[in-house]
């Protein structure tokens, strides 16, 4: 009984504690069942003693069991059925049933599976080991499509322990909360043999006189009278604690030896593989584990990679998986032979570069791992004496990466032993059989759910396609509701099978993806904000007054709450988070908020007006607002550690819609009017934090808001200022066409949201009391108020779309040498235009356009299309001039087109000043003429703004 429970329990139990074990029924009703007589007759009892004394076994007396710590010393079992202590005489002499109760008793306070005592959790949390599981595991597994509902039905699934056979008196009947959180991390993509290892199952024994349950509690209870000094105590603790670790330790790895002694016999594979003393270099004892099988300790053949990332010999690790069971050997993961993938190419290289000596006596020759065969073969020698690698020369791939051919090689004489099978047993019907030995091979591993599919499929009935799949095809194919239905009726009626699913599980498939499904809470509660979290699709002007002097809003838009869309993304990056925080080693971090980065974006969608039948009338133009989420990190260790980044920010793939409205991007009040509501949300989450369940524990989450996904028209519109065709031409800084015109040079970001705020009050006041000419100045260019807080940066496509217009300015001009003639006609400028319209189209084939537009702009900006409009320049000083100008822009072009040019383009962006001060300077001097009049497309804030960009990254 030594070994049957860890030396932690520390049991203790009270007198008041103990109580009659025939109080409850359910306590009592198993050993009324185990009565067998009232009382055995004197000669009974004398024939029993005396079967005993022969050696043979009583009706009442069960075989003995070996100790586990001690196999010499068999310790009998308590007996199976005996004279219930209730009707016996002896009942108050003997005192057996007490002693019983007692440890019954003291049984309540285990758990059932780890054997830990309920008293060293704070809460006393337990649950019973038989009946039904609670509401929240009972949703998880709903969640993962499990279909255990009993706890005796995952405590045999995670920790392969039967309790279904218990006996109260022997078995506790509870388990704790420490259990109970492994069988979540279990469903929740977490392998719980991290936390559990199968070798440390407690093995529980009926009562003795050595009982350790009943000694250590009693024990417990000396302790408790005798009131010991409690700085001896202390130290005694210490002693003992190090004691049991160190017996611990040691146990732990005399089961390791063992275990791996037994992986290399069943592996037995000295024969065939080589071992790690024949490296030619002594390479790091780290480096040499790394290319050596975890079972055999040779040097890899035909290496596979578990799901875990172990890497073994690909015989070895299937010996093992067919005698040991299913999991990994190294991590007791799950783990099954078609779960085995080749390991990358990398490494595959790394190890058939290694050098290895030849085994044969007289030979010294080193030979790289990938040609040994071939220098084996080449001994005159008996090759039996010389280990192969692989007798077929080459690592044998897995079945399923072969090509066909290779398959059908391979599978050839199976596929004959089955066609016969066939011939002679089932009518020549191969199919058949091959689906009844797929669908066994799917029971045979418990893959049931998959079985039934098939099952379904083999007698014509078919599930048909998960209704995920339906949905996404019914939204990608842009059919309605009707015309999926219409659809789902025909392929049903013609074929008899349910290929796609009704509409209503589309429905119920598309209330998990959508927000409102996953329940949060905020800490503080979000002021005016109701607390409900089933909030989905809602109304774009919900809230919004109808009076008779407010702007009538003639639209139609639909959002999401704020909150509510932002649980959803984080819930749909759950895996991401969670394998982010295992690569940082902080699977079980639980302090401190999770900091997430939000960019924000709104654009027009442009012309909408195309419809399918008699609608509302409606804006011809609509406008989307959106988020990404870009970065998640976590305080730890006084430092951001990074768990989550999206590696495509501009992408639609992880492009959230928020809002969406049928109006026109340029018309203000419709703007206030809808993404008001929005922005007050977004500042009420600035000061809260979000409660959310990630993973199958509680954790916090504090955003930030980063408004950056604005291009410079809708900026403009948001911030209050005037359009493109303003004096105050920039949205970073306060410039007018005149000053920009005169210094290219030095500028800086100079506005701000709270800056615009104040001017439009004093444009809405005018404190001062000043003419309109003088107001305008004092406000730089800001009419109405903003709204939405934007990060001052420079839209890309923009910026690109105002060069090629000053670029394709400047070919004109210079075609026509206006550096000698400035004061050229009307009329000859249009012709130099046509000119370079139709040598363009001839040359580079670009069409002559009315408006500037970004396709356009991207073949103008090249090398190719200055070296075509030199042939109609006849200075070669110009030449050089031009070229020297487009080859500065095109070195400063990645930096404001990418991401992060920190990480994509960083020698770019260290150029980029002197670069943006070159060009601004040949701008000035070279093309002066182009600084006289008023800077084409002013809207872009290209032409002046250069040295903001290296400000803002």
């Amino acid at each position: 009984m030594a070994a049957a429970f860890p030396p932690t329990l520390g049991l203790s139990s009270a007198p008041d504690e103990i109580q009659h074990p025939h109080i409850k029924f359910s306590e009592w009703k198993f050993k009324l069942f185990r009565v067998r007589s009232f009382e055995k007759t004197p000669d009974e009892a004398q024939r029993e003693k005396k079967d005993s004394f022969e050696g043979k076994p009583s009706l009442e007396q069960s075989p003995a069991v070996l100790d586990k710590a001690d196999s010499q010393k068999p310790v009998p079992n308590q007996p199976v059925l005996k004279v219930h202590p209730k009707f016996s005489k002896k009942f108050h002499d003997s005192g057996k049933a007490r002693v019983k109760a007692i440890h019954q008793a003291n049984l309540r306070h285990l758990c059932r599976i780890c054997g830990n005592s309920f008293k060293t959790d704070e809460h006393n949390r337990r649950y019973p080991v038989h009946g039904p599981v609670d509401g929240k595991t009972l949703g998880l597994l709903r969640k993962k499509e499990k279909r255990a509902t009993s706890w005796p039905d995952l405590i045999t699934k995670v920790f392969r322990i039967d309790v279904k056979a218990d006996v109260d008196s022997i078995h506790p009947t509870e388990f704790c909360h420490n259990c109970w959180s492994i069988m979540h991390r279990k469903f929740s993509s977490v392998p719980c043999e991290v936390y559990f290892p199968r070798n440390v199952t407690v093995e529980w024994h009926p009562h003795t006189p050595s009982c350790d349950i009943c000694n250590t509690a009693r024990r417990g209870l000396k302790r408790k009278s005798l009131q010991p000094n409690l700085q001896l105590s202390k130290k005694l603790k210490t002693v003992l604690d190090q004691a049991r670790q160190a017996r611990q330790r040691k146990r732990r790895a005399q089961a390791r030896t063992s275990s791996k002694d037994v992986m290399k016999k069943i592996a037995n594979c000295s024969k065939i593989h080589l071992s790690t003393k024949l490296l030619a270099v002594d390479f790091p004892e780290h480096f040499v584990k790394s290319i050596s099988c975890q079972i055999c300790e040779h040097i890899l053949a035909d290496p596979v990679e578990t799901n875990c990332k172990h890497v073994y010999c690909r015989v070895c690790i299937l010996r093992c998986l067919k005698v040991m069971g299913s999991y990994c050997p190294s991590c007791r993961y799950p783990c099954f032979p078609t779960d085995l993938e080749s390991p990358v190419k990398s490494f595959l290289s790394i190890l058939n570069s290694l050098m290895v000596k030849c085994p044969a006596k007289e030979c010294n020759q080193e030979v790289s791992l990938e040609k040994y065969n071939h220098h084996v073969s080449s001994h005159k020698e008996s090759k039996e004496n010389f280990v192969h690698i692989n007798k077929g020369g080459r690592p044998r791939q897995h079945l399923l990466s072969l090509t066909r051919r290779a398959q059908k090689h391979r599978l050839r004489e199976l596929k004959l032993q089955v066609k016969a099978f066939a011939d002679k047993e089932e009518g020549g019907d191969v199919k058949s059989v091959c689906m009844t030995l797929f669908l066994l091979a799917l029971r045979a591993r418990n893959e049931h759910r998959q079985a039934d599919e098939l099952e379904a499929i083999m007698q014509g009935k078919g599930s048909g396609l998960q209704p995920a799949v339906c949905l996404a095809i019914r939204v990608n194919t842009f059919l309605s509701c009707s015309q999926y239905h219409k659809m789902y009726r025909t392929v049903k009626a013609i074929t008899g099978r349910q290929i796609f699913q009704p509409l209503h599980a589309l429905r119920n498939a598309e209330k998990v993806l959508l927000p409102g499904y996953h329940h949060f809470e905020w800490q503080p509660p979000l002021k005016n904000v109701s607390s409900s979290t089933d909030v989905g699709i809602i109304d774009g002007l919900s809230g919004l007054s109808s009076s008779v002097d407010d702007y009538p809003v003639d639209t139609i838009a639909k959002r999401f709450r704020y909150d509510s869309a932002l649980v959803s993304a984080l819930m749909d990056m759950e895996e991401d988070i969670l394998e982010g925080m295992r690569s940082q080693d902080l699977d079980d971090y639980l302090n401190g908020p999770f900091t997430v980065v939000v960019k924000e974006s709104c654009d027009g969608m442009g012309d909408v007006s195309e419809k399918h039948g008699s609608g509302p009338v409606v804006p011809e133009k609509a406008v989307r607002f959106s988020f990404t989420i870009m970065k998640i990190t976590i305080a730890h260790s006084s430092q951001n550690v990074k768990v989550f980044e999206e590696a495509k920010p501009n992408s639609e793939l992880c492009c959230k819609p928020l809002c969406l409205m049928l109006a026109d991007e340029s018309d203000h009040e419709t703007l206030t009017a809808i993404l008001s509501p929005l922005i007050a949300e977004r500042e009420a989450m600035k000061s809260s934090e979000l409660m959310l369940e990630l993973g199958g524990i509680l954790r916090t989450f504090k955003f930030i808001f980063r408004g950056t996904g604005y291009d410079e028209k809708l900026v403009r519109e948001v911030e209050g200022l005037e359009a493109s065709g303003s004096v105050y031409i920039c949205t970073l800084c306060d410039a007018t066409r005149l000053e920009a015109s005169q210094n290219l040079v030095f500028h800086s970001i100079t506005r701000s949201h709270a800056e615009n705020l104040e001017r439009y009050e004093v444009w809405r006041s005018n404190p001062y009391h000043e003419s309109v000419e003088e107001l305008r100045d004092r406000v730089k260019g800001v009419s109405a108020k903003p709204f939405i807080e934007t990060v001052p940066s420079i839209d890309a496509l923009h910026c690109d779309i105002g060069n090629a217009a000053e670029f394709y300015k400047i070919f004109q001009l210079e075609i026509g040498e206006v550096y000698k003639n400035p004061n050229a006609s009307k009329e000859e400028r249009k012709r130099w235009q046509a000119t370079l319209d139709k040598h363009l189209r001839k040359k580079m084939n670009l069409k002559p356009i009315m408006r500037m537009n970004g396709n356009f702009a991207r073949k103008l900006m090249t090398k190719e299309t200055v070296d075509a409009v030199c042939e109609l320049i006849p200075s070669e000083e110009r030449h050089e001039a031009l070229r020297e100008l487009m080859d500065l822009y095109l070195k400063m072009k990645p930096v404001w087109r990418s991401s992060c040019p920190a990480k994509e383009c960083p020698e770019s962006l260290c150029q980029y000043s002197f670069n943006s001060q070159r060009f601004a300077e040949l701008l000035s001097t070279k093309f002066k003429y182009r600084n006289c009049g008023s800077l084409h497309n002013p809207a872009s804030n290209s032409q002046h703004c250069w040295r903001p960009l290296d400000l803002g990254f």
